[in-house]
C-alpha cells in the first residue's frame, strides 16, 4: 500500500471524518474507498465506449428494401 498525502479544505476534511465515522472506518479507509469506487467507474466507462466504437454501423432499410422517405422516418402518429 502507496502512502500518500492529501490536503483538503477544513470542511471537507471534517465531512470525510463524519463519514469514515458512521461507516466505522478509518478516514484513510473511507477516501480510498472512494477513490477505488471512481476508478471502477472510470474504467467500466471506458471498457463500454470502446465496445460501442468498434461496431459497425449497420444500413437501416425498409421491409421490402427499400429506402424510408424522410416523412416515414419522422412519423409520430403512433406515439400520439
Amino acid at each position: 500500500m502507496k502512502k500518500l498525502t492529501v490536503s483538503l479544505p477544513e470542511d471537507t476534511a471534517l465531512w470525510l471524518r463524519v463519514r469514515a465515522a458512521r461507516a466505522n472506518r478509518s478516514v484513510s479507509n473511507c477516501l480510498a474507498e472512494m477513490i477505488e469506487e471512481m476508478r471502477r467507474r472510470e474504467d467500466d466507462y471506458q471498457i463500454s465506449m470502446e465496445g460501442a466504437l468498434a461496431r459497425k454501423p449497420r444500413k437501416l432499410e425498409w421491409a421490402d428494401g427499400r429506402k424510408p422517405t424522410r416523412d416515414e422516418l419522422h412519423d409520430r402518429s403512433g406515439i400520439r
